[in-house]
């Protein structure tokens, strides 16, 4: 059975579950592989809970070979990237794809809060951001919905490239490159490479738009003199605030406060008023003035007033473990635990110093999949940290075990549990940062 009837079957049964634990009546199961699981082994069972149809690409022993419910192809996962990418072909609305080494899923959630100020947008929900989560999310695209923002994730070669060919997003935008998941791209170049594939996309489009970065000369590099991209450059330097969406940061202490005003070539062109919007928001982190002037650029080429731009990014509070501010009773708590790498690392180093706070501590995860360059990195942290003059450091994982510190080490979290039953900090403002692997968003409540 072709795509084109599949996805009439789908038409007919508009719900696609993966999980045999979770089978609406009437809906299609899809039976997906992993390195722990096959889909496969629970079709029947997922039928016998009400699903209409089982769509395999292996046939079990015990599944029935006269059965119609069960369709056999030859690719699952291939099969859900193709009835995803005709679905979504079913709406005439832009799309937008976003991606980045750091970034990506803070700036998917702030353009979200934008240009939900105008229209019903729909966004990809937590991480879902791989070659099963964008389906996922492709798949509840509805008639109400004016624009879909969609986060794309890469660890390999390729990743973007799949990711946009099933996703097809008329505009992109990549927050910026670094050295990021190195053991599985092999070099920088090769992370370069592979997120700039998503203007490679872009370019196949006779009218592909890009929201630029203008301040990161790795996707600058990327943008030809006769590039088919339309163009749109934001930047926090000043001296392109002629031709650029530009932002300038006023303070972080500790949350981010920044102004930010058009091209000054288009307002004088207008001959509108050349003054800054002023905005305050609850992000942590000068870091994010990147994230947010991405966010302006969107809702400013889509017809966001400007007023609701800046009350959209006021308004926004992050809640998923990122550039977040939790107050408890013995402690601030900067908590961005959910992702590392060496520029998201330094650069919240960098930040957490110009914090001025009596009492500063940081409780630091390693930065995984950097290959033959983690121990390189890891010292490179480790002589960050030296130079802070924290009050204490903790280093969680066997990355920092080769490293040359006096820093207090330990194995895992579970040891670093074991040490704040013992005695937990009081009075300080604690840096929480690593690779969600380490599982520090397990410390807040214990402190």
């Amino acid at each position: 059975m072709d795509i084109e009837h599949l996805y009439q079957l789908y038409k007919q049964h508009p719900c696609i579950t993966t999980d045999s634990r979770e089978c609406p009546k009437g809906s299609i199961f899809l039976a997906l592989k992993g390195a722990s699981f096959n889909g496969n082994l629970f079709a029947l069972q997922a039928l016998e809970k009400g699903c209409a149809y089982a769509i395999v690409d292996e046939w079990p022993a015990d599944l029935p070979k006269d059965d119609e419910r069960i369709i056999k192809v030859d690719d699952c996962l291939q099969t859900f990237k193709d009835l995803a990418r005709e679905h979504r072909r079913q709406f005439n609305i832009p799309v937008l794809g976003i991606t980045g080494t750091n970034g990506k899923t803070t700036t998917k959630e702030l353009i979200a809060a934008v240009l939900s100020e105008k229209y019903n947008v729909l966004y990809t929900q937590g991480n879902f951001n791989n070659d099963v989560g964008v389906p996922k999310t492709l798949f509840r695209l509805g008639k109400e919905h004016e624009i879909a923002v969609i986060e794309m994730g890469a660890s390999h070669p390729g990743d973007i490239k799949t990711l946009a060919e099933t996703a097809e997003p008329t505009c992109g935008l990549i927050t910026n490159v670094g050295r990021a998941h190195l053991l599985g791209f092999g070099s920088f170049e090769g992370v370069v490479k592979t997120k700039t594939e998503l203007y490679d996309f872009l370019r196949t489009r006779k009218d592909g738009l890009i929201f630029l970065n203008a301040d990161n000369e790795h996707l600058v590099d990327r943008i030809g003199d006769d590039d088919p991209l339309w163009v749109v450059p934001y930047s926090t330097d000043q001296e392109k605030q002629y031709s650029c969406i530009s932002g300038e940061l006023i303070s972080c202490a500790p949350f981010l406060k920044f102004r930010w005003r058009e091209p000054l070539m288009e307002l004088e062109e207008r001959g509108a008023s050349t003054k800054w919007h002023k905005v305050q928001t609850h992000l942590v982190g000068a870091y994010n003035l990147d994230n947010v002037m991405a966010a302006v650029a969107v809702g400013i080429n889509f017809g966001v007033d400007r007023k609701q731009i800046c009350h959209a990014l006021e308004n926004y509070v992050p809640t998923n473990n990122r550039s977040q501010m939790v107050v408890t009773e013995k402690n601030h708590l900067i908590v961005d635990a959910y992702n590392a790498n060496p520029s998201s690392m330094a650069a919240a180093l960098d930040n957490f110093r110009l914090i001025e706070a009596p009492h500063k501590m940081a409780i630091l995860g390693a930065m995984r999949e950097l290959g033959d360059v983690s121990a390189e990195e890891h010292q490179r942290l480790v002589d960050q940290l030296k130079a802070m003059q924290l009050d204490e450091v903790w280093l969680v994982g066997e990355e920092f075990d080769q490293t040359d510190t006096a820093f207090r080490r330990f194995h895992d979290v579970e040891d670093v549990k074991k040490a704040l039953a013992e005695q937990c900090p009081e009075g300080r403002y604690i840096l929480i940062k690593g690779s969600n692997s380490n599982k520090l968003f397990q410390l807040p409540e214990l402190l």
